[in-house]
Order: structure tokens, then C-alpha cells, then sequence
């Protein structure tokens, strides 16, 4: 965390808050009703459903055969809709390996859509005292969050991993393809990637739109769909069409984009879509229409014509107060008192590798390196790893958990092809 951050008096931070969160949850229970499970855990759990005194939605698994441990979820995205009923669903479906193996889940939709670790964070952790009120304190409690959701995680775990008397609430933390770089330098490739974009495509926004800084993302209330966003971008780019039939003009101009960002092909709508309208969130409902990326020194390789792509791209400035607001919100200290896994694909096409080399380092220099262990499989997927992957990670944790020793990437990958049919499904690798 920067000087700045830390020179702030209190009373800025305090408005800080109240920009990401809302008031805590009152100590209220929540009335559970059952509902159906998910296709994929419906045979073996029975699932419950409820709503916080905040207003997020609370998903609930539990095996029929409970190994009394519980997990608790923090979800990616974010999203950007208001929460409903049913939002978890999916995110239950994503990890129904680890309730099928005997681990109680809790999901939570957060209490509103949009941009904000801390306020996710908290929700994560009232999660967790609203299971351990209506069902009991299992025996061991494990924080997971994957993707975005890692930065939850991460964030929950520094802010409530103990109680108001030093007593655990967590055994351990687990994190699955993370953004551990936190919220100041986990989306400035994305900002990159609007302004190589607009160099090349002109039109996001197109000739005759409002023209506004493109890391605004959208202006303030503007409405823009994602098909009209793929749209603009095939236009440019042929991005939906086979190679063979994209114009010569198309063809270059993806190539260099691509060249340029270090995007892959196959997400770069995804990243667009995130750089629109999860940048307009975060902007415009987050940090008071303040900008948070710089690319004042930023030097762009890799185009048939570097000298023209750096003298014309959109150039901008970062303002240090939507840095300090962003940096308060979801960066992470690196002050960790739990056992934590962190497991990430080297190929993730969204989250890169590197963020677990931030995030090492981050930890060493707060002095808690003793507490971090990381693992790397070679999947190149992100929203959802390997069964195997998930199980390895667990079986790590517990293994940890009961004897002490930190877990390693070969012992894992050994203990991984003991129990699976197909060999195939075990990715880890040597550090």
C-alpha cells in the first residue's frame, strides 16, 4: 500500500468505505427454506436457501454423509445485476466436486451487484456466522474464492479470520486461478487493451457517439449490450469468423491487437465486455467518475508499426484519489495468520500466473511466508479447473491442517494419480 494510503486521516477512509459496502448485517437469523439442488449434487446433499438482513442470497449444501467441514464460497465476477434468488446456483454447480466429497458449502450473492471487495468480503463472512448459527461450528471452516472471488477471499481473510478474542473463524484459506494482484493492478491491462483497441477500431466509441475517455469503460448511465459490443468488435477485428474468411484489413488489425495486449483471440470479447462495463461500474458507482489507470509511460511493442501505435494510442492519468479508494478496497496487505493455498493454472487466459509471484511477494514482505504455500497446475482454463485439481487442493489443506507440513506440488500430483481413473485429470506441477 502506497505512502498516500497510509497518510490518509481516518475520516477519508471511513468515506471510502461507504463508498464499496453498506452497514453490517444485523445479528438476525436467517429463515432457510429448502430448494432444489443443483443436477449435479442433488443425489447426495440437501440444499437451503435464504436471504440476509443485507440482501444477499444464501445458498446452502449439505451432504447427506457431512464430513463436518464446511466451505465457504466467494464467488468471481463481480456481477453486475441485483442479486437473486438462484444466482449461486451456478457457483455451487462449478465446485459440486467438493460437496460430493463430503464438504458442507455456503454461497453468498453478495448484498448488491457491481465492483467492491470489502463489501463481498464481509458478505462472504457473514456467510459463514449465519451456517455456523443455524447448523453449528463444524469441525474445521475453509475460506475458497476463485477468480475475482480470490481477491474476496484473500481480503475476507486479512479483515475476519479471527474473532474480537484472537480465536480462528477459518482453519484455512483456499484460492483457485485468484487475482491476487488486488484492484490497483489487476485490470490495467484491461485499460490497455480498451485504448489499443480504440487505435485500431475506432469505434468504441464510434465516429458520431459521446466521445469519452475510454477508461470510463461507458459514460455514466449510457446503456451499450453486450451483442452490440461483439458486434463492433467482428466488425473490426472478424473475430467470429474463420480466419479464411476475415478481410485482409480485419485480419491485421486482430493481429495486432492481440500482439500488442497479450490477449488471447478466445477472450478477447470477455476482456472488452470487462473493460465496458465492469469499468463503468467501478468508475462511475465506485470512485466518483475518478480514474484509476495510467498508461502515461506505458510503451506498446509488438504492432507492424510500434512508432505510430505509441504516438497516437489514448493516453491518461491515473487520479491518486481513485488509486487511494481502489487500493483501500482490494488491495491486500499480505498480513495472513491462516494457513493459505493458493493453486493457479499457468495457461489461465484471464488471471494471469504472475499474480501469484505478486502475491508471494506481498506476503514475504509483511513476514508471513511461512503461512502461503502455491501451486500450479498446467490446465489452461479459468472459470473452472479439474475435479482433481479442487480434490488435490483440499486433501493439501487437511494434510496441512493435521500435520504441518506445507504442501508441495509433487507429492500432490503423486497422492492425485493414486485416486483418479484417468491420469490426465492430475495437472500439478513442480514448483
Amino acid at each position: 500500500m502506497s505512502a498516500f494510503i497510509r497518510s490518509m486521516r481516518g475520516s477519508a477512509l471511513v468515506a471510502m468505505a461507504a463508498l464499496f459496502a453498506a452497514p453490517a448485517m444485523a445479528e438476525a437469523p436467517v429463515a432457510f427454506e429448502r430448494t432444489a439442488c443443483p443436477a449435479s449434487v442433488a443425489a447426495v446433499a440437501d440444499c437451503h436457501s435464504g436471504r440476509d438482513d443485507n440482501g444477499a442470497w444464501l445458498l446452502v449444501a449439505i451432504p447427506h454423509e457431512w464430513n463436518h467441514r464446511l466451505i465457504v464460497h466467494a464467488h468471481g465476477g463481480p456481477r453486475l445485476g441485483a442479486p437473486r434468488a438462484g444466482d449461486s446456483d451456478e457457483d455451487l454447480d462449478r465446485f459440486s466436486v467438493m460437496v460430493r466429497e463430503g464438504y458442507a458449502w455456503i454461497g453468498s450473492t453478495y448484498r448488491r451487484g457491481g465492483y467492491g471487495v470489502r463489501m463481498a468480503a464481509e458478505d462472504a463472512d457473514n456467510s459463514r456466522r449465519i451456517f455456523w448459527a443455524a447448523w453449528g461450528r463444524p469441525e474445521r471452516t475453509l475460506l475458497h474464492g476463485q477468480s475475482w472471488g480470490g481477491n474476496v477471499a484473500a481480503k475476507a481473510a486479512e479483515l475476519y479470520a479471527l474473532d474480537g478474542e484472537g480465536r480462528a473463524n477459518y482453519d484455512a484459506v483456499l484460492t483457485t486461478n485468484g487475482l491476487l494482484f488486488g484492484g490497483t493492478r489487476g485490470y490495467g491491462f484491461r485499460a490497455d487493451l480498451r485504448a489499443v483497441y480504440q487505435y485500431y477500431c475506432r469505434n468504441h466509441p464510434a465516429a458520431g457517439e459521446v466521445q469519452y475517455p475510454v477508461w470510463q469503460g461507458l459514460p455514466a448511465g449510457a446503456r451499450m449490450g453486450r451483442d452490440e459490443l461483439r458486434r463492433r468488435v467482428d466488425a473490426c477485428t472478424g473475430v467470429d469468423l474463420a480466419p479464411a474468411k476475415r478481410t485482409r484489413e480485419q485480419a491485421a488489425r486482430l493481429r495486432d491487437i492481440l500482439a500488442v495486449t497479450g490477449v488471447a483471440e478466445r477472450q478477447l470479447i470477455s476482456h472488452l465486455a470487462w473493460g465496458t462495463f465492469h469499468f463503468q461500474d467501478l468508475v462511475h458507482l465506485r470512485l466518483g467518475g475518478r480514474n484509476p489507470f495510467d498508461n502515461t509511460r506505458t510503451v506498446y511493442r509488438g504492432s507492424r508499426d510500434d512508432d505510430a501505435l505509441n504516438a497516437g494510442v489514448e493516453r491518461f492519468a491515473a487520479d491518486p484519489d481513485a488509486l487511494a479508494r481502489l487500493a483501500y478496497d482490494a488491495d491486500l496487505s499480505g498480513l495472513i495468520v491462516l494457513p493459505t493455498l493458493t493453486v493457479h493454472a499457468r495457461h489461465d487466459p484471464v488471471v494471469s500466473f504472475e499474480a501469484e509471484a505478486v502475491y508471494a511477494a506481498t506476503v514475504q514482505a509483511a513476514g508471513r511466508g511461512h503461512l502461503l504455500a502455491q501451486l500450479a497446475t498446467d490446465e489452461d482454463e479459468h472459470s473452472r479447473l479439474r475435479d482433481a485439481t479442487y480434490l488435490g487442493a483440499l486433501d493439501a489443506l487437511e494434510a496441512w491442517l493435521d500435520t504441518g507440513v506445507r504442501p508441495d506440488g509433487s507429492r500432490i500430483q503423486a497422492a492425485c494419480l493414486a485416486r483418479v481413473r484417468d491420469p490426465a485429470d492430475c495437472r500439478f506441477t513442480p514448483p
